[in-house]
């Protein structure tokens, strides 16, 4: 059985199991949907050898991360929001920085970085990449990835700081 077969049969079989494991995890059910929906697509690019009795542990171990990712990026936005409201009670609403003028921003900055280190802050953020990811997509070796995301981390941070 070839592997797309397994999975799309394992998918089949297990796909609503695997959102209710999600979804108490993150008491959002269309969001478990879309994990597992990104999780299986995931598993279909890998080119690894999968079995009947290494793909269930798989997709839990997958599954697990998902959540993971889903409360640290959470905590990101829940932080954001708690800045905002701590530093001014009094804030008028105009003075608010909205998602749109945040993106304007973020990418002005983005502007300033070398085309290298904005191809990795892109596929990073907007991609959700890992560095090791990013390192076989554009051929370069994982310390220099690791180097150009982090300059760029710190442009986009300084800049975002200055207009806030």
């Amino acid at each position: 059985m070839s592997d797309k077969q397994l999975l799309s049969n394992y998918y089949t079989q297990h796909r609503d199991e695997i959102v209710y494991f999600i979804a108490m995890r993150t008491k959002d059910v269309e969001a478990a949907q879309d994990m597992v929906q990104d999780l299986f697509l995931r598993l279909l690019d890998r080119h690894r050898l999968l079995t009947e009795q290494t793909l269930p542990c798989l997709v839990y171990t997958l599954a697990r991360h998902a959540v993971a990712d889903y409360y640290r990026k959470r905590r990101v936005y829940e932080e954001y929001e708690h800045y905002i409201k701590k530093s001014d009670s009094t804030m008028e609403m105009e003075s608010v920085i909205s998602a749109q003028q945040l993106i304007e921003r973020m990418e002005h900055s983005l502007a300033r970085l070398s085309e290298e280190c904005r191809t990795v802050y892109r596929l990073h953020i907007y991609n959700g990449m890992k560095v090791s990811e990013i390192s076989q997509q554009l051929s370069l070796p994982y310390k220099q990835v690791e180097n150009r995301l982090g300059v760029a981390r710190k442009t986009v941070r300084q800049q975002l700081k200055a207009c806030v």
